[in-house]
């Protein structure tokens, strides 16, 4: 008989090639050179496999393999989710600020290999597809046009900015017949295919410009019933808005008391906000060119693994090696983490978009690094790729639940400081903005998405109606984000929603886990092994993590 792994292994090859973008920035092989086809038909492709594959993975829920049995449970709940979203027609309005099919088909080049004449060939390919990619996902646009049924306006001009971006002379595309030419790939070929793709920006620009926007739905917030249901997809457990909104504000309180305290060791004569402005301002906290503060990072990653690989993690060789860059403009701001390729012949990276600074301040970074690196995201990712003997080929390279991963990460942060790896209270300060700031993005994205009010009690807009400007100024003033980042940040809360809460509950989950699986074993609680059962079970829904530590 067939078993899960076997299942898993054949849809996973499958799906990518239905995906092979997607199956790119998963680190899966062989497609480098293949377009994702965004269409409706496309999409009813993909979904007559999730449906097949269900079928399959339904006799195999009670599996006497604990291993077989657990990858059925995953793969299964993450295909009735898929199923579920296409039902919801969810692929005719996908276009939000920072992760939707334009991000996909324009970022999937900056983690491509670049090193070989065939490397480029595949990368003129995707160029030379991009038109037919762009068509695609217009005519599955056009079907939530048809229908009423269309992403929030401010996503749409943000998307529209994104690709007028992409076409115009300063497009991140532009740099790359200057990188072929430096390996000694002739660049014509890409050159060409640069300006196809371009072109192919500015039809669609046009068609943003002139239908999408003007059809897009004026308002924001999509209420109680769409929030819950897209934040299941990230969290993947049953969710109290209303309890986790009040819990927010208490974690913000909390958190500020802390981060008073803190900022006096730093400065004993300052306020926060004072610390703050010195941390940013003086230029002996800071890189003052972007290749310092890469070095700055590379180094934080290279102690943390030297001092804990062994001793507090398993860290394989494969995993030892985390490399840090910054992205090219045109993109969100923030930092990110890209998962190694199956084979590690491309390893795990950071990335950093910092908009238009060159001076970045270090006091913030240090957690971040922990977070986007290791032992956040790069040892989590990592250590589920390399799971062959208990995890699924399709569970250890694509699936991918934003709470127990984004938890994991921001757990990681409160780890390295119960560590002592916040040896300046400067970076402690930055530890504690950083969850400041996740706590923020709790109250902002359910208080949007569910037309709450403001507390009285609250330090702005009390007992105010959340809005969009309302929460650029909280981000700025009370998440202490930068202008800039705060209007980017509030954007993509308000097209991914449900994504934000995910760091903090995520945490939290992850925390009372710890305390129930501490109090069952006693003294005999060993931590390290509970970190390691955690990773080892990727990131799956938090329900399904409870259950298999619990």
């Amino acid at each position: 008989m067939t078993t899960p792994f076997q299942i898993a292994d054949e849809f996973t090859e499958r799906w990518a090639d239905l995906s092979p973008l997607a199956a790119t920035g998963m680190g899966i092989v062989g497609r480098d050179d293949l377009c994702t086809d965004f269409s409706p038909e496309g999409a009813g492709r993909r979904l007559d496999l999730y449906r097949e594959t269900l079928k399959q993975f339904d006799r195999h829920l009670s599996d006497a393999d604990p291993d077989q049995s657990f990858a059925a449970r995953v793969m299964h709940g993450w295909l009735e989710e898929r199923i579920s979203n296409y039902e919801d027609q969810k692929w005719a309005r996908d276009l939000n600020h920072i992760h939707s099919p334009f991000q996909s088909m324009r970022d999937v080049f900056d983690v491509m290999p670049r090193a070989t004449g065939k490397d480029w060939a595949c990368i003129t390919a995707r160029l030379g597809g991009f038109g037919a990619m762009l068509d695609g996902y217009r005519r599955a646009l056009e079907v939530g046009v048809s229908k009423g049924d269309t992403a929030a306006r401010r996503q749409a001009k943000s998307v529209l900015q994104q690709v007028e971006e992409t076409a115009a002379g300063r497009s991140r595309f532009d740099r790359l017949p200057g990188d072929a030419h430096a390996v000694g790939v002739d660049a014509d070929e890409v050159e060409a295919a640069v300006k196809s793709a371009k072109a192919a920006c500015a039809s669609f620009a046009g068609w943003l410009r002139s239908v999408y926007v003007p059809s897009a739905r004026p308002d924001d917030a999509v209420g109680e019933e769409r929030y819950l249901r897209e934040a299941d997809h990230f969290l993947g457990m049953e969710l109290d808005p209303h309890e986790t909104y009040e819990w927010g504000w208490e974690e913000i309180h909390r958190i500020r008391s802390e981060m008073d305290k803190t900022a006096s060791i730093v400065d004993p004569g300052k306020s926060v906000e004072e610390v703050i402005e010195l941390l940013e301002t003086d230029p002996n906290r800071a890189a003052a060119t972007r290749q310092e503060f890469i070095d700055f990072i590379s180094g934080i990653q290279k102690k943390a693994i030297d001092q804990l690989a062994g001793e507090h993690f398993e860290v394989p060789d494969e995993l030892k090696v985390v490399t840090v860059n910054i992205a090219p403009p045109g993109g969100s701001l923030g930092a990110w983490y890209v998962g190694p390729s199956e084979d590690f012949s491309r390893p795990g990276s950071i990335w950093y978009s910092p908009g238009e600074r060159e001076r970045l301040p270090f006091w913030q970074e240090v957690s971040t690094a922990y977070h986007e690196g290791f032992p956040g995201h790069h040892l989590q990712v990592g250590t589920a790729v390399m799971e062959r003997e208990k995890l699924c080929r399709f569970h250890r390279t694509v699936i991918w639940y934003s709470g127990a991963g984004e938890g994991w990460a921001l757990y990681a942060e409160r780890l390295m400081d119960e560590l002592g790896f916040f040896e300046k209270p400067e970076y402690r300060l930055g530890l504690l903005a950083s969850q400041l700031f996740r706590s923020v993005r709790v109250v902002v994205d359910i208080g949007c998405q569910l037309q709450k009010e403001v507390p009285k009690d609250a330090p702005l807009y009390p007992g105010e109606t959340w809005n969009y400007d309302i929460a650029v100024d909280y981000m700025e003033r009370v998440g202490l984000q930068a202008r800039d980042v705060a209007e980017s940040e509030v954007k993509r809360y308000l097209g991914w929603w449900g994504q934000a809460i995910s760091y903090k509950v995520g945490e939290r989950e992850i925390l009372d886990i710890r305390d129930q699986v501490s109090t069952l074993e006693g003294p005999g609680f060993d931590q390290s092994a509970f970190h390691r059962r955690v990773l080892e079970a990727g990131a799956i829904r938090l329900d399904h993590l409870r259950e298999e530590l619990t």
